[in-house]
């Protein structure tokens, strides 16, 4: 008896596989839809890889921006801090010509600056961080307008080696594999986990709640930077843009970020963010197969999205949602 208990016990799937399997489900379901929907001008082998390549550009932001949002809070900055990061770093890159290393460190220490002042400003207004960040991402267009002199910034053809393979990947890899270590190997990601698991109990057990949601915000700002590096290098210009325009910028790295939430219980959330990336592009370059107007992909990328997350993730009874 003990041992046919023991032996069910040893096949039950792990967490994480089941968490893959799911993933893996959602990405071929999504696919498997939109090819027999058109299946001459979507889901080739060579279709994937490219559309693989451009949820990267996001998946390096959102693995940053997770770090925030585990913790319970939020950013309507990401736009802002990507255009402004962006403009910085091609001003560097090609107007002070200062080449690649102009462009990284132009971007990710921007970027970092712009999560730091979004900390500062969250921790001492003590106001909601979605309005903190609203604010301060109309503060953010204004620089990038100012820099930019109102002239479209434009990245030289012999600067965009992270806009294609290989140079793409191997920057995406590196930026997923410090995302990983931080969240997994150092103070920061246990500190990060314990404040959104239950901020009252983290302060009771001695952490420095402000300095870490301050810390985790720099983190996001300079993987945004990174995400930054990726989106010029990919689309070679950049309009710096007033009015909150930038807002459209936020979803596509929040909705992967999302899927990471959702699948922290599997113990893969950066993975998720990955693969959720990688499904989110499949939806909208099928919708673009399919000419499907603008305003109709984003109303039902956004509801087959919600309806994902809530289908993957279980809340207990009892808890708050936030």
């Amino acid at each position: 008896m003990g041992t046919s208990k023991a032996a069910s016990s040893g096949k039950k799937m792990s967490p994480t596989a089941k968490g893959y399997l799911v993933l893996l489900l959602l990405v071929f379901v999504s696919w498997a839809i939109f090819k027999v929907l058109t299946p001459h001008n979507f889901g080739s082998p060579a279709n994937m890889l490219s559309y693989f390549q451009a949820s990267l550009i996001a998946s390096a932001g959102a693995v940053g921006f997770y770090f925030v949002l585990v913790m319970g809070m939020f950013d309507f900055s990401i736009g802002a801090n990507i255009i402004l990061s962006t403009i910085i770093g091609c001003k560097l890159a090609a107007g002070l010509g200062m080449g690649y290393a102009g462009l990284i460190i132009g971007c990710i220490v921007t970027g970092a600056l712009v999560g730091l002042a979004n900390g500062i400003f969250y921790v001492k207004l003590r106001i909601p961080s979605m309005i903190v960040t609203t604010g301060l991402a109309l503060i953010y267009e204004s620089l990038a307008n100012i820099i930019a002199g109102g002239m479209e910034q434009t990245l030289p053809s012999n600067l965009r080696m992270f806009g294609k393979m290989p140079g793409n990947i191997i920057l995406a890899v590196i930026v997923f594999i410090v995302a990983y270590l931080i969240l997994n190997y150092t103070k920061i990601g246990t500190y990060t986990y314990a404040i959104g698991s239950n901020e009252f109990i983290a302060k009771n057990m001695g952490i420095n709640v402000n300095k870490y949601k301050v810390l985790a915000f720099v983190i996001s700002g300079a993987f945004l930077g990174a995400m930054a590096v990726l989106t010029i290098s990919y689309g070679s210009s950049m309009v710096a843009v007033t009015g909150m325009a930038s807002m459209s910028r936020n979803f596509i790295p929040t909705m992967g970020c999302f899927f990471g939430v959702a699948f922290k219980k599997y113990g893969i959330p950066l993975q998720a963010i990955i693969i959720g990336e990688f499904m989110i592009n499949i939806i909208f370059f099928g919708f673009i197969a399919l000419g499907a107007p603008t305003a109709i992909q984003d109303v039902i990328t956004g509801l087959a999205l919600l309806i994902i997350i809530t289908l993957t993730t279980k809340v207990v009874k009892g808890e708050i949602v936030k």
